[in-house]
């Protein structure tokens, strides 16, 4: 069996941070945003079947748990208008040839929900943290695979709103 023929690019550990500071240890589930762009469904005069037509992109979420109740994570809750605050996960990959390469996901947004779970004597408390994002960039090894912002989409370096945003003179 050839080299390409093995699996390639198993995650088998990750952490995050949270407003540059690391939780490794702590974090046991971490969901990165799911990009998905946004349809209308049309059908036209003459037409005899709907199709889907792209109207950009819909709203990015990221989320995180720890088994932990944090203060540094909790305070980045409910902060002032116009306030952001970066996350950045990390993730080791790995080829069954024994390569080992980095995955990171870098975001920047505002921790929008708390939940700090059910508190049971005996057993290890989990609390979950979402975070609407207003950037998000995901590398692997290097290489960046995907960019957004809420004015502009890059997947694999190529601008996917350049043409839009040339449009509108901006």
């Amino acid at each position: 069996m050839s080299t390409s023929e093995m699996p390639r690019y198993i995650l088998r550990n990750c952490t995050i941070f949270t407003d540059r500071v690391s939780k490794i240890g702590q974090a046991s589930e971490i969901s990165l945003p799911v990009p998905a762009e946004k349809l209308e469904e049309i059908r036209n005069a003459g037409m005899v079947m709907p199709i889907d037509v792209p109207m950009g992109y819909e709203k990015n979420e990221a989320s995180f748990k720890l088994t932990a109740f944090d203060p540094q994570v909790i305070r980045l809750f409910g902060l002032a208008v116009g306030q952001e605050r970066e996350f950045m996960v990390t993730g080791a990959l790995a080829h069954e040839d024994g390569t080992v390469i980095n995955a990171t996901a870098y975001i920047r947004g505002r921790l929008v929900r708390n939940n700090h779970g059910t508190w049971k004597p005996g057993e290890a408390g989990e609390s979950e943290h979402s975070i609407t994002l207003r950037y998000y960039r995901l590398e692997v090894d290097g290489e960046t695979l995907i960019e957004m912002d809420p004015f502009s989409v890059s997947i694999g370096g190529v601008s996917q709103t350049a043409a839009i945003r040339s449009a509108l003179m901006v």
